[in-house]
């Protein structure tokens, strides 16, 4: 028996983010979906997507699985409802399918799933994520909530001597974490630094806060919560309400704010986003799935799918959307819509095998190559979208 998480419609309104990966590989807070499912469950997770993205993913054995809604985030009253279904047994809300206990292989892309079950429970409405700015509008709740799954009768490494800290018992170190002369304020949120991630000289940092595995925050970077910077990821200059998914670069002076970050991106030295209008209107965001315009808040930075990068000195717009595999330069303030494999800002498409090539050489950086597997999902998206 297994958890599995399945994709569904709501997987079009995350793009770009879903267009390389499933639900359950979103990252915010301290987890992924699937991360935290392992964690709370204490059982394997596998994941049911889209065709083209399945083989980056084992394959599902027959069998008795739970089936949850990967866009689903729930609390432990969910958790543990779902976790004590019976086979033929689930829950939904008037939205669909919340999860479910079956032997049966459940076809994701149907309209309805509640036909494969005897019996269906109704649930208050849960919350789902359905659009890419939330992983930012929502990250200070996840941090805490993740904060305390994590640190869960567990206790930090000592906090070195050359650390100051405000409210040290919401900060917690794992092993192998480097720190020393920064600043660490919990007063405002927890604050937790992973496996061998590193905190280099002068930083000074407000909670809610989170430094993946094997990440990096550079000398005398000033950090805002609520952020993420996921495994691998390099911090610097100034980064306030941000996640960045993991394995990317903002390491160098400028502002990265209200900002939701792929993997294997790269902001060039000096580049700056800005979060709000001159008007302090509502920033209005384009729905990659829809292809319309949102209206998402008063604060939104830039959406960047995986493997995108922006050249030194880049001012992006406020509520940008920049695709998958894109290579952004050019003068002046840059368009708030960059398409997929956009090379440059003037309508030119990035060359496929230029583009692998480059992916490639980044991933080098970070001991890691671009797998088949990648290879034949950037071929679709640049094929299909």
């Amino acid at each position: 028996m297994a958890i599995i998480l399945f994709d569904n419609h709501y997987r079009r309104g995350l793009y770009p983010f879903t267009l390389t990966r499933a639900v359950a590989d979103l990252r915010f807070g301290i987890f992924s979906m699937k991360e935290r499912w392992e964690r709370i469950s204490g059982q394997p997770v596998l994941v049911a997507t889209e065709p083209y993205l399945q083989a980056l993913y084992p394959v599902i054995a027959p069998g008795v699985h739970t089936w949850v809604d990967a866009s689903v985030i729930g609390d432990a009253e969910l958790y543990n409802r779902i976790l004590s279904l019976e086979n033929g047994s689930c829950i939904a809300d008037e939205y669909g399918l919340i999860a479910g206990s079956t032997e049966q292989f459940l076809e994701i892309a149907a309209d309805s799933l509640l036909h494969n079950f005897t019996q269906v429970h109704y649930h208050t409405l849960v919350q789902r994520v359905t659009h890419p700015w939330q992983l930012m509008q929502w990250n200070d709740a996840q941090i805490r909530s993740d904060f305390a799954l994590i640190t869960q009768n567990r206790t930090s490494q000592p906090i070195p001597a050359s650390v100051q800290t405000v409210q040290p018992d919401q900060v917690f170190i794992e092993e192998g974490a480097r720190l020393s002369f920064c600043i660490l304020n919990a007063a405002t949120g927890p604050i937790y630094i992973g496996k061998n991630a590193e905190i280099m000289e002068g930083s000074v940092v407000r909670g809610p806060f989170v430094l993946g595995e094997n990440a990096v925050l550079k000398m005398n970077s000033r950090v805002y919560g609520a952020t993420t910077l996921g495994p691998f990821c390099m911090g610097g200059g100034e980064i306030k309400n941000t996640v960045m998914m993991g394995y990317s670069n903002k390491a160098h002076d400028g502002y990265l704010g209200d900002s939701v970050i792929g993997e294997w991106c790269n902001f060039g030295a000096g580049s700056t986003n800005s979060n709000i209008k001159n008007t302090a209107g509502v920033v209005k965001v384009w729905d990659m799935g829809a292809e319309k315009y949102v209206g998402v808040g008063q604060k939104c930075g830039v959406i960047m799918g995986d493997y995108s990068r922006v050249a030194i000195n880049s001012s992006i717009n406020t509520g940008s959307m920049i695709g998958v595999s894109c290579n952004v330069f050019g003068a002046g303030l840059l368009p708030t819509i960059i398409p997929n494999f956009a090379w440059g800002v003037n309508g030119t498409r990035y060359e496929l095998p230029k583009a692998f090539a480059a992916i490639d050489n980044w991933k080098r950086l970070k001991g890691a190559n671009l797998s088949h597997s990648e290879i034949a999902v950037l071929q679709y998206i640049f094929d299909h979208y």
